[in-house]
């Protein structure tokens, strides 16, 4: 009786352990599903733009200013889409619809005409500011052409449009751009700001591009825009570069301002991650020394925009303007102001589960590339928000 309980005593632990150890296999596998590092390939292209990521079905899509990676999560190139001739920015993966959503600018300034050179594309393009929506189960080989191909169609923000063709009077002066707007190029989906639950309806919303201007004083805020896309489908219109369209919304419904100083060229990726209920703009650095030179903003999913005229804007009434969230580092001249020292303006995607995928872009010989890293996101680190594995 004592020799069958011993052996039924370890027969129930041995039990235990296979079955803790399969329970831990399980689990290093759901966390391993998505690659630590991920290389995005070499192309000859424009830098790397933005990363976007399809979990379920397992695909990464990558931009490099007029090229778009498709990839497996071994980094395989599944297709690509070609033939822009204008400025492909930041991604967004929509799970409602499943399909991918960009940034797309067509303009004639210190960005769109070294792309056209680039392209050979032998022509001025006319301005234009655009939300690409790409039918992502039909790029399934490299080298697909975006007009003639099928993948993808556009949706025109005419707002974009006239505020960067608008002529304004800043400290008695008349300069170009209001608010400095050089187009957009962050784009992310989330809940409409001042209202709780992350599981709510989703806007689209986009960020301008700011151009650096020091000598002005109205390019201090970064610019939101947000769209109720639900009705988009009348919109959506394929698009030819020689003759493009003008059918969008007549105007987002709803615009928001986020003092942060002004930063070279604007929100290079904006990112709602609803695991901590945040907006993240990641930029690049300010060309004012007397702003601090934090490089990525947090915006909580709730923060409650108030209306108030907006410092150095001579020209607009009150706005809405959302405080940013009070995390990272402070600046000691302006308190409001908080946020941090790193570097993720040339792609930040979350992953919805605490992880991000951050990109990193490379260069040699001509030829682009990016690696791209999965990270933690840690909100409440005061130098680093994210920790790699």
């Amino acid at each position: 009786m004592r020799r069958f309980l011993i052996i039924f005593t370890f027969a129930t632990l041995f039990a235990t352990a296979l079955s803790m150890q399969n329970t831990l296999s399980a689990q290093t596998t759901s966390e391993s599903a998505l690659p630590v590092t991920l290389n995005a390939g070499e192309w000859k292209a424009g830098h790397i733009q933005g990363v976007a990521v399809d979990s379920d079905r397992r695909y990464v899509y990558v931009s490099f200013t007029t090229l778009l990676v498709k990839l497996d999560m071994q980094g395989n190139v599944i297709g690509t889409v070609t033939g822009l001739i204008g400025h492909l920015g930041c991604l967004e993966w929509c799970e409602a619809d499943g399909r991918l959503y960009g940034s797309l600018e067509y303009k004639n300034d210190a960005i769109g005409r070294p792309i056209l050179e680039r392209e050979n594309a032998g022509r001025a393009v006319e301005d234009g500011f655009y939300v690409a929506v790409f039918d992502v189960d039909k790029i399934n080989r490299e080298g697909m052409n975006a007009e003639r191909d099928g993948v993808m169609k556009t949706v025109f923000l005419r707002t974009v449009l006239d505020d960067y063709k608008a002529s304004v009077t800043c400290a008695g002066s008349s300069v170009e751009h209001r608010y400095g707007c050089s187009g957009f190029d962050g784009i992310s989906f989330g809940p409409k700001f001042g209202k709780s639950g992350r599981d709510g309806k989703q806007y689209l919303t986009i960020a301008y591009g700011i151009y650096g201007d020091s000598a002005r004083t109205d390019n201090d805020y970064q610019v939101l825009l947000q769209y109720d896309t639900s009705d988009w489908a009348r919109y959506e219109s394929a698009i030819s570069q020689n003759n493009i369209h003008r059918n969008g919304p007549e105007a987002p419904d709803g615009v928001y301002f986020v003092l942060t100083g002004t930063k070279n060229w604007g929100v290079q990726q904006l990112e709602y991650d609803k695991h901590s209920d945040l907006w993240l703009l990641g930029t690049y650095k300010s060309r004012k020394p007397h702003f601090n030179n934090f490089t990525l903003f947090a915006v909580k999913g709730d923060a409650k925009p108030r209306r108030t005229r907006l410092q150095g804007v001579d020209y607009a009434a009150k706005q809405s303007v959302l405080p940013l969230a009070p995390l990272g580092d402070s600046d000691a001249t302006y308190p409001s102001i908080r946020g941090w020292r790193y570097d993720c303006a040339v792609g930040l995607c979350s992953l919805g589960d605490g992880d991000f995928f951050i990109a990193k872009s490379k260069k040699r010989d001509g030829i682009q590339s990016g690696i791209i890293s999965r990270l933690r996101f840690t909100p409440t680190a005061q130098d680093s928000p994210f920790v790699r594995y």
